[in-house]
Order: structure tokens, then C-alpha cells, then sequence
């Protein structure tokens, strides 16, 4: 059993930046890939990135390649989403999620999930 919290968003303003936590309660985070995914107002959740257990595979959905940077630190149970250069459609609910089966960006591979932390990007 995994649980999940997500803490870090807020509004801020377009061309600016937020880090997302995702703290896992359990002993045994390390062993499961971790994924974010999102969701829109109106929008089915969509994948947003995604990190192996290894810290050593991450994967992106091609409108955040470039802007977004996961990253789990495994001593600290807690895994990132740093999101720079944010734009108004960057706007949504982002949640993580754990999975043990290898990092991917299907959410039905994904067991746990967090209630979800609200990113607004708006002038």
C-alpha cells in the first residue's frame, strides 16, 4: 500500500515556474516507477512525465518536453515535477501516481494515486 500527496501548486504567472512534491508514505517507494499526470478543466487526465524506480528512465508527453523536469529522490520517499516557462494551458489538477510495473505513460498501469494539487497559470 502507497499513499500519495501532492503539495506545491498555486497560481503564478505565464513564463513562470513551480516544483511539485509527491510524498509517498510506505517502505517500499523505491521500488515503484512514479508518474504525473494531469487534468484540464473539461479534459480527460492526460500523462504529463514519468520516472523509472532507478531514477535512470524518465519520459515526457511532447507539450512539456523541454519545460518540465521530473525527479525522485528515494531516501526522501518524494518525487518532483519541476515546471518552468508555464504556460495558460499548462493549467489543471496534477496528480502522481505509482505503479511497479516499468515507468509508462498508460495511466491504467498506475495503482496509487494522490487527491491531486490545483497549477493555475494566469496574468
Amino acid at each position: 500500500q502507497v499513499q500519495l500527496v501532492e503539495s506545491g501548486g498555486g497560481l503564478v504567472q505565464p513564463g513562470g515556474s513551480l516544483r511539485l512534491s509527491c510524498a509517498a508514505s510506505g517502505r517500499t517507494f523505491s521500488r515503484y516507477a512514479m508518474g504525473w499526470f494531469r487534468r484540464a478543466p473539461g479534459k480527460e487526465r492526460e500523462f504529463v512525465a514519468a520516472i523509472s524506480w532507478s531514477v535512470l528512465n524518465t519520459i515526457y508527453a511532447d507539450s512539456v518536453k523541454g519545460r518540465f523536469t521530473i525527479s525522485r529522490d528515494n531516501a526522501k520517499n518524494t518525487v518532483y515535477l519541476q515546471m518552468n516557462s508555464l504556460k495558460p494551458e499548462d493549467t489543471a489538477v496534477y496528480y502522481c501516481a505509482a505503479s511497479r510495473d516499468p515507468y509508462s505513460s498508460y495511466q491504467e498501469n498506475y495503482k496509487y494515486w494522490g487527491q491531486g494539487t490545483q497549477v493555475t497559470v494566469s496574468s
